[in-house]
């Protein structure tokens, strides 16, 4: 069993309360291992390293700062294999989909990397003589990280990346439910890296001491956090308390819009690998299906046999696609989900749940499939963030707009169709941050992520994700 400490000031170190959060392998319910329970007093101790680091932090040219990055990546894809290992247990994704998510956190980390030589300031006339008006782009100071536990690894490296090579310093925390991998990266920073102390910090505990404690502390100036939307919420009500800057990205409801002149078998295809790949648990997921009602009957008969197809099971397995659910408390939400949903109308055209599952404890959830009546449906509104998969027919594009539009969520959407106008349509009206046309989920490293309405503010990746972390600083150079 892997006992894991916080790393502050460059050391690793037990929480000051003694007390330890149990990790449990949602495939067995074995304890894999533990994290410190931290306490107030420890997060003082990491904001304190974090805010003398910075002083030096932002002094260093961008370029050697990216250095620094560069050697991070570097050692993450040499424990590669330790890596997706250990967030397979710790997680329950199969180890396949784990390898990626390693290559993923190695991308962002280099592309921050490669963001030294993109910091740029601007010059703008002036109305007084011999004078220049300078616009400088520089660090907002200490930052906080919150990651959520569907991609761990990922979510951590996608914003301290781009928040130590702006010149910020950053206390990351990481989910309690899926602690192991981002903690075990910090003992390899610790022990392998020669990244200045304090620089960068990992700190475990709960949301209400931990997060609340980081959050509410006037020495940090920006917070972004990857999770749900109540915690989003939370957050940005705490920051206000000092003005703090934040970045949210939160819950999605994503539809998935197919239109009769769409290549059925393709759309398929995507509609399966966007709702089932890492059990559903992606913010970003195909959560709800308007179907049009011409090829209706077709496709559905073809999302059944393509997700009868895919395996459920053991993570380890390189034949498995799905692995268990994180936790017991989300198979048992979705569960009431669904029997909602049936009790509003909703009828079970797939359940792939077996009497024997592959071990008896494990948070198993299968693939089930639902039609459903109409938009009101509980499906159709709350997030699942499992592989449950709502089904309905349009009569047109202009209705399945409506109802695409008719939610509190706005992070992601999917269109297949081949008719150019109704593209333009879809990009002009649909009410999402990022909107795939034609293809699966799976955002571009060099693009933007981000969500409107409650899918959050600000957002993350490629020039404006940079932006993020930097603050604009007015200087009106006279010379006379």
């Amino acid at each position: 069993m892997l006992v894991m400490n916080n790393y502050i000031n460059g050391k690793l170190l037990p929480s000051l309360s003694g007390e330890m959060i149990e990790v449990l392998n949602p495939y067995n319910q074995e304890v894999i291992g533990t994290v410190p329970k931290s306490t107030r007093s420890d997060v003082e101790e990491a904001l304190k390293s974090s805010q003398k680091a910075q002083k030096k932090w932002c002094k260093l040219p961008a370029q050697k700062r990216a250095s620094y990055l560069t050697e991070i990546a570097d050692l993450l894809e040499l424990h590669k294999e330790e890596m997706a290992v250990l967030l397979t247990k710790e997680h329950g994704k199969p180890l396949t989909q784990a390898r990626d998510e390693i290559d993923a956190s190695c991308g962002f980390i280099r592309y921050a990397a490669e963001s030294a030589r993109r910091i740029e300031g601007e010059i703008v006339t002036s109305e007084i003589d011999q004078e220049q008006t300078w616009i400088q782009r520089v660090p907002y100071g200490v930052t906080v990280g919150i990651v959520a536990w569907n991609f761990p690894l990922a979510l951590a490296a996608r914003k301290f990346g781009n928040s130590l090579v702006c010149g910020n310093t950053m206390i990351i925390k990481p989910p309690s439910e899926t602690p192991l991998t981002v903690m075990r990266l910090a003992e390899i920073i610790e022990q392998e890296s020669s990244l200045p102390a304090g620089v960068l910090n990992f700190i475990t505990g709960s949301g209400s001491v931990v997060g609340d404690a980081l959050v509410r502390n006037n020495i940090v100036k920006l917070v972004t956090l990857t999770g749900s939307t109540r915690a989003g919420l939370e957050v940005f009500r705490a920051a206000a308390d000092h003005c703090v800057a934040v970045r949210l990205e939160l819950g999605g409801k994503a539809p998935f819009i197919v239109m009769e002149d769409t290549d059925i078998d393709r759309a398929v295809n995507a509609a399966v690998i966007a709702k089932f790949n890492n059990c559903g648990q992606i913010c970003t997921c195909n959560e709800r299906m308007y179907i049009h009602e011409s090829i209706y009957e077709k496709f559905v008969a073809g999302l059944i046999e393509k997700t009868s197809e895919l395996v459920v099971g053991d993570p380890l397995n390189p034949d498995t696609f799905i692995g268990p659910k994180v936790n017991k408390a989300e198979v048992d939400k979705i569960n009431q989900l669904v029997q909602k949903s049936v009790e509003q109308g909703g009828k079970v055209l797939l359940d792939m749940t077996p009497e024997m599952k592959p071990t008896q404890n494990g948070n198993w959830m299968y693939p089930i499939i639902i039609e459903v009546p109409n938009n009101d449906n509980i499906l159709m509104h709350d997030e699942i963030f499992g592989p449950v998969l709502p089904v309905m027919k349009v009569r047109d594009f202009d209705q399945a707009l409506d109802f695409a539009n008719d939610s509190e969520y706005g992070l992601s959407a999917y269109l297949f169709t081949n008719n150019a106008k109704n593209i333009m349509r879809a990009v002009n009206e649909l009410e999402f941050g990022e909107v795939y046309v034609n293809r699966e989920n799976g955002e571009m490293i060099n693009a933007f992520h981000n969500g409107f309405k409650l899918s959050g503010i600000g957002g993350e990746d490629g020039k404006h994700g940079l932006e993020g972390y930097l603050q604009k600083k007015t200087v009106y150079m006279n010379y006379q």
